[in-house]
């Protein structure tokens, strides 16, 4: 699971098996990005203000957790869910904007080591897998 900026920097990352869903990952992967100096040094990260997240994440459990924690949530429902809450076309529109994160997937699937998982341990790959993406965040600042 990554977690992007708008203008594609990786800025929270969690790395789990392939057998839980992503909306049940998606609380802990918002848990990566660090509000203030408490758990990281450096520079202090800002929750963001929305959440522009594909079909796959589409729960109303979801929905109220990103409102509990001032996300504005931008999921387009599934068609067999009718009761959507917190759902307004209006917003949908910003859904467009869903090929940042498309793309910052793309970059790193450019690491074969990363796009192959030679790994088989987690702390391995995860140890990769940051590499890769301090190298896509050193691409973009030295631009």
């Amino acid at each position: 699971m990554v977690l992007a900026d708008g203008a594609g920097t990786p800025v929270g990352v969690y790395l789990d098996s392939a057998s839980p869903a992503e909306v049940q990952l998606l609380e802990v992967t918002l848990d990566t990005v660090a509000v203030g100096r408490a758990h990281r040094p450096g520079r202090p990260r800002k929750r963001p203000q929305r959440l522009i997240a594909d079909r796959g994440y589409d729960s109303n459990a979801a929905r109220s957790l990103l409102v509990r924690r001032g996300i504005e949530p931008i999921i387009p429902a599934r068609i067999n869910n009718t009761k959507a809450t917190h759902q307004d076309g209006r917003k949908l529109r910003r859904y467009r904007r869903r090929w940042i994160i498309e793309r910052t997937i793309g970059w790193l699937g450019h690491f074969r080591r990363l796009s192959v998982r030679y790994d088989r341990l987690i702390e391995t790959y995860s140890g990769f897998f940051h590499i890769a993406c301090a190298l896509v965040t050193l691409r973009k600042v030295l631009k």
